[in-house]
Formats: C-alpha cells, sequence, structure tokens
C-alpha cells in the first residue's frame, strides 16, 4: 500500500507546481483543469475556476504528490501535518531551504543538530 499526499493549493496549484520544479525538480506527470471535466454536475465547478486545476499529480525525487486548486477560495491551510523533503548533503540542503524561503514563515532556521548536519523547518509561500 502507498500513502500518497494530497494538497489543495486553493488557487495556486500550477504557481505552486512550477515552483517545485524549479526548487526541488519536480516532475509533472498529469495536470486535468476543470473546463475538461467529462460529465461535470451542477456545483462541481468553482465559480470562475473552469481554467483551474481540478487535479495534478507530480514527482519529487521518489514520491508523488497529488494536487488540486480545491474550491479556489485563495485561502490555502496545511495544518496538522508537514512534509519532509531529505537532501543528500548539508550544501543541497542550504541550497533548497534558501529557494523554498522565498515568500516564507522560517519555523526552525537551518542549522546543525544532534541527529543532521543541516536540519531546518518552514512554511513555503503556499502554506
Amino acid at each position: 500500500m502507498t500513502v500518497q499526499p494530497y494538497l489543495f493549493f486553493e488557487g495556486r496549484a500550477e504557481e505552486a507546481l512550477a515552483f517545485y520544479k524549479k526548487v526541488l525538480g519536480a516532475k509533472n506527470e498529469m495536470v486535468m483543469k476543470y473546463k475538461d471535466m467529462p460529465d461535470p454536475q451542477p456545483g462541481s465547478i468553482p465559480p470562475g475556476g473552469e481554467n483551474k486545476v481540478m487535479h495534478m499529480d507530480f514527482d519529487v525525487g521518489d514520491s508523488k504528490i497529488m494536487g488540486s486548486d480545491g474550491f479556489c477560495s485563495g485561502a490555502t491551510k496545511f495544518d496538522g501535518f508537514s512534509l519532509t523533503y531529505n537532501c543528500k548533503d548539508a550544501a543541497e540542503a542550504e541550497r533548497v531551504f534558501k529557494d523554498l524561503s522565498e515568500g516564507c514563515q522560517v519555523r526552525m532556521p537551518l542549522g546543525k543538530t544532534f541527529f543532521s548536519p543541516a536540519f531546518g523547518m518552514l512554511a513555503d509561500k503556499f502554506g
């Protein structure tokens, strides 16, 4: 069995995907817009959301992440969990942390810990 995260970007899915491609080397597998939904049911497309992402999946390393623009509310809220990105060395950790830090909230600055030569925590610009 595989557990895969499904993230709701509330209207910023394509922006998030482009960011993760640039910073993490994410590889896009599939993007489907609401307007491309076969046989849409009343209320299944958020108002004004025809060109927003209904479903996408992308790979970061060996991990698959799925996502959507959700209800396109503009207010992402990722609570109660976090995602971990493991780097091959401290130099890569410094680069990735710096790049992810653009417009973010640093929760723990990158630094040496008893369990890692370079560990930090942040909420990126998408929450």
